[in-house]
């Protein structure tokens, strides 16, 4: 199976789960053995990518600012790029634009997706059950990518890909490990960055960095 056949699938998902008006939203970056793979929750309308009408990319945070805040700090992005996205407003941003910034992004080797690919107008809890009927697509999604070290965002993405519960609050910088098929995965769990929880980025900043050096 290719990433292109998953992203048939969560299409699938998104009529089921997301909002029917919006496209789901795949995955960015790296994608050959990448250094850190970031996990997210769930995209939202705020992605100009989930607009119908949109032919370019579907990666994640395209059109948004808060989260390339996360990536300049630790030392992931192009000041230069960086200072660029924080200048424009979601309508400036093109096709020629969300390649610029997935370039940069593939530069860095990293990865960027969401657990769930549903995407719906807001920034709505969505229950567990949402979660783990994606999950055994999203571990086809890892296994092909293949990262080095897998980077968590939340207690419920946490929980829900390691299977057991997790509270990011009680195991900062602590190394999980998830079995996929033949293949053993570096896993650690993060502060959500981003809205509610923006008054954690620094933490989230903080333990990347170390996830980073060790």
């Amino acid at each position: 199976m290719t990433l292109e056949e998953i992203n048939i699938k969560y299409d699938k998902l998104q009529k089921k789960y997301g909002d029917k008006k919006l496209n789901s939203i795949y995955n960015g970056g790296c994608s050959n053995n990448p250094d850190i793979c970031f996990v997210f929750m769930n995209p939202t309308g705020r992605n100009i990518a989930s607009d119908p009408n949109w032919t370019g990319p579907r990666s994640p945070w395209l059109g948004t600012k808060n989260i390339w805040d996360l990536f300049f700090a630790v030392d992931l992005f192009n000041e230069s790029l960086y200072k660029e996205i924080k200048s424009k407003k979601p309508a400036d941003w093109d096709i020629d634009f969300c390649n610029k910034v997935y370039s940069e992004v593939t530069r860095n080797k990293y990865y960027i997706t969401n657990l769930a690919k549903c995407t719906q107008t807001d920034a709505r809890s969505l229950n567990d059950s949402v979660f783990i009927d994606y999950l055994k697509l999203f571990e086809k999604e890892i296994e092909i990518v293949n990262p080095k070290k897998i980077i968590l965002f939340g207690n419920q993405v946490s929980s829900i890909f390691l299977g057991e519960k997790i509270s990011v609050s009680g195991c900062r910088k602590q190394e999980f490990t998830k079995t996929i098929g033949k293949n053993k995965y570096k896993c650690y769990s993060v502060f959500y960055p981003v809205g509610n929880g923006r008054f954690n980025i620094d933490k989230s900043i903080e333990d990347i960095k170390w996830i980073k050096e060790n």
